[in-house]
């Protein structure tokens, strides 16, 4: 009943910049926390930057990634700067839910969205 679709990834050299996207569709949800993971080839899924009240972010990307939000879209975003080849990797979105219908704490993921990073 809940979905998040990912958008804005593709191709950049390395020093270019490129913005993420993600929007949370559906009803009777309330969003506590949005944040972006990454999976580079043959490792594991990592924490990118989070958002609440406050942002948090992966000392890694610190200086170069910057993550929004608009909660009136239901949409957070990823700033990505300075890319470097290391960045490469599949970009997830997260968002941490209180549904209407039960109450509970739920976790959705996006199917994710493709950046690449060359030289």
């Amino acid at each position: 009943q809940v979905q998040l679709v990912e958008s804005g990834g593709g191709l950049v050299q390395a020093g270019g910049s490129l913005r993420l996207s993600c929007t949370a569709s559906g009803s009777s949800f309330i969003i506590n926390a949005m944040g972006w993971y990454r999976q580079a080839p043959g490792k594991q899924r990592e924490l990118v930057a989070t958002i609440t009240s406050s942002t948090n972010y992966a000392d890694s990307v610190k200086g170069r990634f910057t993550i929004s939000r608009d909660n009136a879209k239901n949409t957070v975003y990823l700033q990505m700067n300075s890319l470097k080849p290391e960045d490469t990797g599949v970009y997830y979105c997260n968002a941490e839910l209180t549904r209407g219908v039960t109450g509970l704490l739920s976790h959705y993921w996006g199917q994710g969205t493709q950046v690449t990073v060359s030289s």
